[in-house]
Formats: structure tokens, C-alpha cells, sequence
């Protein structure tokens, strides 16, 4: 591991939850899941890798995500969770993912999960293998971008119109509802580190 890497680990450990407490954090939900915030640092910049969901999903069908999906019965810990969605939905290997933290649970509304995310730092210059079944493309954004592009927005969700906080990243590309709440706490965290380089 490089300085520069082992000094943003350091870093990122020093202001992330810890995953075993954040795993036991209540949240409401019926369904728990994990999913996987995967950073990486390129050209002084970090970035962080989504998923756009399949539009003919059942659950959250064309929005934008971490990777990331529910328990499976018997699953030792919800941050193996993260990385095994990943894996499944990204083809990001586990073994490819130094664990560093994890944020703040949040649920989901409309579907009921408590939603845990785990933090991992990965190397840049990936090759992406996304599962057919589950995801349209995935994208690689740079958090600088997204703290800059917190807004809010009249979204209507199942015919109801409500306002709320969203990242708007471009025309079809607004992050909203869970993933937003886990991008603001994430922010929130490391905003230091995104002006340090």
C-alpha cells in the first residue's frame, strides 16, 4: 500500500463510523441490507462508484444506487453483505475492497429495508462487470461534483409530488431518496478531505 493510500485510509477511518457499531445502529425497516460505498482517489480527486438500476426492476427500477441489496439468511455480518452484492451486481471482487468505515443506517420508505453502508476504498481503473439482470450501466462520479450539485426538487414518486433533497448530476442522472441521505452523510464526513487532494 502506498503512503498517499495508507494516509487516506487513515483518514477516512478517522471520521467513518465503525462497521461492527454501525451494524447494530437501529434503524426502521422490516428487511435489513448492506450496500457498498466504493471509493476510489484518481488525480487527487475522490470518487465514488453507483449503479443505474435496471427500469423494469420491481423494487427502484431505473434509479441511480450503491451496490448493495438485502441479507441472505444466515449472512455472518450486513458489511459481507455489501461486498457480495458487489461482487454479484459489479463484478467488484471482494478481496479488491479494503473495508475502511461505514455511515450512518437509513431506510427506505416505500420499500421498508434499513439500509447499512459500508465504506471501501478500491483502486482506480476498473473494469466493470454489471449483472444483466440487475444494472443498466455503472457510473463513476466524483464527489466534488456531487457536493456541488445538492439541490432540491419537486420529484413525484408512484403519482405523489413531494419535495426533497437531491443530487442532480445531469439530466437523467438524480440521485434522491436513501442514496442521497447516505451521499449527504458521506459528505458530510470527509468534506475536509475533498479540498486537501
Amino acid at each position: 500500500m502506498s503512503s498517499a493510500s495508507s494516509s487516506l485510509t487513515e483518514a477516512l477511518r478517522g471520521v467513518l463510523l465503525d462497521p461492527a457499531e454501525a451494524s447494530v445502529l437501529p434503524v426502521h425497516g422490516r428487511t435489513e441490507a448492506g450496500v457498498l460505498v466504493a471509493l476510489y482517489r484518481e488525480h487527487g480527486d475522490l470518487h465514488a462508484i453507483f449503479t443505474r438500476r435496471r427500469h423494469d426492476l420491481r423494487s427502484h427500477p431505473g434509479e441511480i444506487s450503491f451496490p448493495g441489496g438485502r441479507r441472505d439468511e444466515g449472512e455472518a455480518a450486513l458489511s459481507l453483505t455489501a461486498l457480495r452484492e458487489a461482487e454479484e451486481e459489479i463484478g467488484l471482487a471482494r478481496e479488491d475492497v479494503e473495508l475502511v468505515g461505514a455511515l450512518e443506517p437509513v431506510p427506505t420508505v416505500a420499500t421498508n429495508f434499513a439500509v447499512y453502508p459500508f465504506v471501501g476504498l478500491i483502486e482506480p481503473g476498473r473494469t466493470w462487470t454489471p449483472s444483466a439482470s440487475e444494472v443498466d450501466e455503472v457510473l463513476e462520479l466524483r464527489l466534488a461534483d456531487l457536493r456541488a450539485a445538492r439541490t432540491r426538487r419537486r420529484l413525484v414518486h408512484r403519482g405523489i409530488p413531494f419535495r426533497t433533497d437531491v443530487y442532480d448530476v445531469g439530466e437523467q442522472l438524480v440521485i434522491w431518496g436513501a442514496t442521497a441521505r447516505i451521499v449527504s452523510d458521506l459528505l458530510g464526513r470527509i468534506d475536509p478531505l475533498l479540498d486537501s487532494g
